[in-house]
């Protein structure tokens, strides 16, 4: 039997000491534990098993890709949303954290069994959650990606959320004259000059910027929204950390009332609402 070497890794241990030098050891483990179909508590325990070889080249090229920029979600095919795992691919952005604070305001403004509508869903992490989060809850979801569309119905299978959903760009792709008691979006928000979407190049850039001033999005779904809502409804809207006050000046000039910010968990406005007058 051939003595292995340094620089041929086969045992867990070894090939997870190679990848950590590259991408960290937490990553590292994340991506062995994917490609194994193990749990990171199983690699600790049987660190000294050797890979096969099928399996060695798998993680050697899933950590090429983490240590060339690919997001680990990408790479895993799913990321965590408000306790529950949503699949994920690069056709839709990958869930945060922060977006949990629309969630968290969300479940605080509706009442019973309401009609909700998700703009621009994405991987559909809103609409599915509201959906099971809120009891009778009849949620319609929206995006101009069909690709997206495909992920979102994949997770609201998965997860066992009754949605509908529509292809096309925010109120366009609604049913004409359908109202609805909570309306939610995350829209493309991000300056085109801004120098963080050069952090995010894997993610689709049409979810990440409008392309114009980081605003035309938010512009377009609030001028249309009161005519969408019913009396008492609201409007929920993430945006960056420093739109704020643009955004609550847009909602006090469409006409809402109660308008607001909550902050997410940097501290960092994210979240702002408005309500549409009884």
């Amino acid at each position: 039997m051939t003595t292995p070497t340094a620089h041929e890794p086969e045992t867990i241990a070894e090939h997870l000491a190679n990848a950590a030098a590259q991408i960290g050891r937490f990553e590292a483990h994340v991506l062995l534990a994917h490609v194994l179909g193990k749990t990171r508590e199983y690699l600790i325990a049987h660190d000294d098993e050797v890979l096969a070889p099928e399996q060695a080249t798998a993680f050697e090229l899933v950590v090429s890709m983490r240590a060339a920029g690919t997001p680990v979600p990408y790479l895993t095919g799913r990321q965590e949303f408000f306790g529950r795992w949503f699949a994920v691919d690069d056709s839709v952005l990958i869930p945060r954290p922060d977006t949990e604070v629309l969630i968290e305001q969300a479940l605080l403004v509706t009442g019973p069994a309401p009609k909700v509508l998700d703009l621009g869903t994405g991987s559909g992490c809103i609409a599915v959650t509201l959906a099971l989060e809120i009891p009778g809850a009849r949620v319609t979801a929206t995006d101009k990606s069909p690709e997206a569309l495909t992920v979102a119905k994949k997770n609201a299978a998965a997860l066992g959320a009754d949605i509908r959903t529509f292809e096309g760009e925010w109120f366009e792709a609604v049913p004409e004259g359908e109202t609805f008691d909570l309306i939610v979006s995350n829209p493309p928000y991000i300056h085109p000059q801004d120098e963080h979407l050069l952090s995010l190049e894997f993610e689709p850039a049409g979810a990440l910027t409008d392309g114009v001033d980081g605003l035309e999005d938010l512009r377009r779904i609030i001028s249309g929204a009161m005519a969408r809502l019913t009396p008492g409804g609201w409007l929920l809207l993430e945006h960056g950390w420093d739109q704020g006050p643009a955004v609550r000046e847009l909602l006090e000039a469409a006409g809402f009332a109660g308008v607001r910010t909550k902050k997410d968990y940097g501290d960092n406005d994210r979240v702002s609402m408005g309500r549409r007058a009884q």
